[in-house]
């Protein structure tokens, strides 16, 4: 069992930063992929940004590249999500997940947290 705890949401402005951490606790983090994903309010649940478990491997979704950064820190069993230019379709509550390998489909990832309300508002 893979347990995950997101951090650091919160409400900001157009055009404001804000990083989310991810604290895994249980098994090996290294041997995870991490990806995160979000889910606005009426809409499913989409793909973010993946990273390898080594961390020497990045995806990111089309509308988020170039302005959200994923990485991790696996002696800290952490993954973040630092997140700039943000604009209210960013509004969301964001997840990260676990799983075998790094891909965009949120059925094969195996844990996920509870997830962080990130709110982007003037």
């Amino acid at each position: 069992q893979v347990q995950l705890v997101e951090s650091g949401g919160g409400l900001v402005q157009p055009g404001g930063s804000l990083r989310l951490s991810c604290t895994a606790s249980g098994r090996t983090f290294s041997n995870y992929a991490m990806a995160w994903f979000r889910q606005a309010a009426g809409k499913e649940r989409e793909f973010v940004a993946y990273i390898s478990g080594s961390g020497g491997s990045e995806s990111y979704a089309a509308f988020v590249k170039g302005r959200f950064t994923i990485s991790r820190d696996n002696g800290m069993n952490t993954v973040y999500l630092r997140m700039n230019s943000l604009k209210p379709e960013d509004t969301a509550v964001y997840y990260c997940a676990a799983g075998q390998a790094g891909v965009v489909e949120a059925d094969e990832y195996d844990y996920w947290g509870q997830g962080a309300q990130v709110t982007v508002s003037s």
